[in-house]
């Protein structure tokens, strides 16, 4: 991607959000009588050489993007996990988990988590290998049935649990994925689920406040991914994925296929890839969770 910018001072600017991209390399070149600059930021870090410049000069910004694509869960997952951090994770049921990404959290041995989830999965597969191997210590969800092992944890004081209406939970996904940290809902007042929260008055109703879920790392599986992570999700198990897939300091996707970039019609992309940082692909069970048929 090339940008072409009017002069120097409001090239900075834009340089510094650069800087915020993770997995990017950002090279930049003055063109100009006078004029002479490059750039490299990657990690987050910035790297100045030769900066020679004119106040006046115009400017071309190109920008190559880091691969996103490992080979595996364990080697995308490398170097972001650590003990007591906060995983958002897409999926509903058994439809649309990220199991790849969830298998090899626990392969890594990681504790004390927070996990922002729907549910946790059933007895044996999505989260809830991570409940049976103790290394979940908080679930932030809606729906604890399914899950022996969950309501046993629970019921026990061995696993904390932070009910969310499901409205409210995708909502406070989605608000830290636009960078907002609260909303007013209704949804929940005069319940159990507004103790402790802040209440206030909107034309005479009553409206509780929900704070944004910053995650430090968001799991998420999708159908299809190009190269820079955009991504196309299939009927229903796109549920919770977009809005955990936001709110993610980083995300990491599993998919059944990755396409060629420019592939995908840009109008049937359902989450762009600004939001993604790392890409596997691979092979999923697919479980069905309820069967239910008739006598022959």
């Amino acid at each position: 991607m090339q940008v072409v910018l009017a002069s120097i001072r409001r090239c900075l600017p834009i340089l510094d959000s650069l800087c915020v991209l993770p997995r990017a390399d950002v090279s930049v070149a003055c063109v100009g009588l006078e004029a002479s600059l490059e750039f490299t930021i990657s990690y987050g870090k910035r790297a100045c050489e030769a900066l020679c410049f004119s106040p006046t000069c115009f400017y071309v910004i190109g920008i190559t993007y880091m691969n996103k694509v490992f080979d595996n869960a364990t080697q995308a997952l490398d170097g972001l996990l650590h003990d007591g951090m906060l995983v958002a994770s897409g999926g509903f049921g058994l439809c649309g988990l990220p199991e790849l990404l969830i298998q090899a959290i626990k392969d890594a041995g990681t504790k004390d988590l927070t996990f922002a989830s729907n549910n946790a999965g059933v007895d044996g597969f999505g989260i809830g290998i991570l409940l049976e191997s103790k290394q979940v210590k908080k679930m932030i969800s809606s729906y604890v049935g399914e899950n022996a092992e969950f309501m046993r944890q629970y019921l026990s004081g061995e696993l904390e649990l932070e009910f969310n209406p499901q409205g409210t939970l995708a909502e406070r996904m989605r608000s830290a994925g636009c960078g907002i940290p609260g909303f007013y809902t209704k949804t929940g007042v005069g319940t159990v689920i507004a103790e402790g929260k802040e209440h206030k008055d909107f034309n005479g109703e009553t409206y509780i406040l929900e704070e944004g879920i910053f995650a430090d790392l968001a799991i998420v599986k999708a159908w299809k991914a190009d190269p820079t992570g955009n991504l196309v999700f299939r009927k229903t198990a796109r549920n919770f994925n977009p809005p955990a897939a936001m709110c993610g300091k980083t995300c990491v996707v599993e998919v059944e296929e990755i396409v060629p970039t420019g592939s995908l019609d840009p109008d049937s992309i359902h989450l762009p890839g600004i939001y993604v940082h790392r890409i596997i692909q691979g092979e999923h069970e697919k479980r069905i969770e309820q069967r239910t048929v008739r006598e022959a």
